[in-house]
């Protein structure tokens, strides 16, 4: 008999690694998504954000319609001030919600399903990963878990049945206002009420859910015919992004590799993000029978129907284009499919069925990556065989028989192994954005009532207003690098050069944004001082060639 601490303690230990890996591995800001985000929020707290549609038309910037993402975020700000830490404290939160909702669902009547899918969730890597960032994805996860959990609690709540009809439409509705791909658990949704009502079932948890649905619906458009006199200017939004980029999608810009994006590629491109186990898992949940009152058919049916809209869906309705194969998109899928994984990794350590197949595919998966994330499947996978081989055996020992509580527990010990090698490696690796040395510098020697201009680098020049709170100091500009040789300095003006040589030597960006190495910058600027020094930030004052020639006439 597995004890229901068993979930208490994973919860508890995937709470704390996830706030570790927060704080160990942040690199501040990652693009303009997470910057454009932060400046709304911070718009929302000094009065100065506008709901108004694109003036120029173009409707190619989906991000001001997310207000879940910045709201939030903009009570953070008002409650812990502008900083990075404040601005993902929401996906952080959001995070650590999911495993609560977990833990709250099944730590009594399935604990191993609880802690499977807390720990193939939580200790995911790029689950850890997006709670560094100001992304939608991980918000987006969390009000997909809530209101899938909100269906199927609701549906047998009895007496509160009206209340969970209204917060599963709350929830979906705050869901639309995160990220418009909760679209894909539509289909089961609406699967679900077909069936009830086809059944007769269940009447007065729809009735409501459908009432507040609509009328949050119907408040939503009449909000935007109001203030963009059109009341499906989202929708026409997305068309237009699509449209924007549609050279680059797959009937367009790339239609010979429509064909494997729709078969081989989501399957290859799950692999390769780590997903192997859950998928597996959750596949060996699908052939297993199921108790008459288990929630196994739920999950199942929802993480799939959802994978199937992820493999061959769009995201338009007027072209077919596929979802981009991001690890970051995949976050609606997780949750449903993480559960199911869950239930089928317990009927194995209960009945000993499977263990073979799923080692197999395993060690399939870690010999077809051949590169460090084989680690996760081979240490899983070669368990699970000497599992499989000792239970062949007549003297198989008792910790290792089927339906033992010493099994579950040194194979979830084992899966917490495999999960937190990656994460781990992240959380003690150098930063490679040294985006806090940077905070420091700017806020010691960048500020008022310094004047003049400071040279930065092609990914700061985007974002340098966020180390100030959005309110820059009088008198001080920021250019780019290459600006120098167009600058002229009033007097009692100086100039200084910021370098960042984690920005400068970041693989990310030198592939597509820095074509300057940190010597070739300097070299730009001979005659420079050293002003401070933190870490693989320097700042220099410089003298510029203008200002050389002023002082010499």
């Amino acid at each position: 008999m597995i004890s229901r601490r068993l979930a208490d303690w994973t919860l508890l230990f995937v709470l704390l690694f996830t706030v570790a890996y927060f704080f160990l591995s942040h690199e501040g800001l990652y693009a303009i998504d997470d910057y454009f985000y932060s400046r709304y929020a911070h718009q929302l707290i000094n009065g100065t954000f506008r709901v108004a549609p694109d003036p120029q038309g173009l409707l190619h910037d989906p991000l001001k319609e997310r207000p879940m993402i910045y709201g939030p975020v903009a009570l953070c700000y008002l409650l812990f001030g502008i900083n990075i830490i404040s601005s993902t404290l929401w996906p952080l939160l959001a995070t650590l919600g999911c495993a609560v909702l977990i833990w709250k669902l099944y730590r009594r009547q399935e604990p191993v399903v609880a802690a499977t899918a807390m720990l193939l969730l939580g200790l995911h890597y790029f689950t850890l990963n997006l709670t560094n960032y100001l992304y939608p994805d991980n918000i987006l996860m969390f009000w997909c878990l809530a209101g899938s959990a909100a269906l199927l609690v609701g549906r047998r709540a009895g007496a509160r049945t009206l209340a969970w009809g209204i917060g599963f439409a709350g929830v979906s509705f705050a869901a639309l206002l995160s990220k418009e791909t909760i679209v894909y658990y539509l289909p089961f949704y609406l699967a679900v009420l077909g069936r009830d009502a086809w059944r007769r079932q269940h009447g007065r948890f729809w009735g409501a859910a459908v009432f507040t649905g609509l009328a949050l619906l119907t408040a939503y458009l009449a909000f935007y015919q109001v203030y963009t006199h059109d009341a499906l200017y989202r929708l026409h939004l997305i068309e237009n992004t699509n449209e924007f980029l549609k050279e680059g999608n797959y009937l367009l810009g790339n239609r010979a590799a429509l064909i494997s994006r729709i078969t081989w590629q989501p399957l290859a491109f799950f692999i390769g993000a780590g997903l192997g186990p859950m998928l597996l898992l959750a596949a060996a949940a699908l052939l297993q029978p199921a108790a008459p009152n288990s929630d196994k058919r739920f999950w199942l049916g929802l993480g799939f129907s959802t994978l199937l809209f992820f493999w061959v869906g769009s995201t338009s309705l007027g072209q077919y284009n596929p979802i981009t194969l991001l690890p970051r998109m995949t976050t609606p899928l997780l949750p449903p499919l993480a559960l199911a994984a869950g239930f089928g990794l317990q009927y194995m350590l209960r009945n000993g069925r499977g263990v073979v197949i799923i080692a197999l595919g395993l060690l399939l998966c870690a010999g077809w990556l051949h590169n460090s994330l084989s680690v996760l499947y081979s240490g899983l996978g070669l368990f699970l065989a000497v599992v499989a081989v000792a239970q062949s055996r007549p003297l198989c020992p008792t910790f290792l028989r089927p339906g033992q509580a010493p099994l579950a527990l040194l194979t979830l010990l084992v899966l917490v192994g495999c999960l937190v090698l990656r994460p781990a490696y992240f959380m003690w690796k150098p930063s490679v954005s040294s985006h806090f040395a940077q905070n420091r510098v700017i806020k010691q020697h960048l500020q008022a009532p310094a004047q003049g201009v400071v040279l930065v680098d092609d990914f700061l020049i985007d974002n340098y207003d966020f180390y100030y709170s959005f309110a820059m100091p009088t008198g001080l500009q920021y250019r780019r690098y290459w600006s120098r040789d167009s600058l002229q300095l009033r007097p009692g003006q100086h100039a200084w050069l910021l370098l960042n040589h984690s920005t400068l030597t970041n693989d990310e960006l030198t592939r597509k944004l820095i074509r300057y190495s940190p010597d070739s910058v300097l070299s730009w600027y001979p005659r420079r001082q050293l002003i401070a020094e933190d870490g693989k930030v320097s700042l220099f004052e410089v003298t510029l060639g203008d200002e050389r020639k002023g002082k010499n006439n």
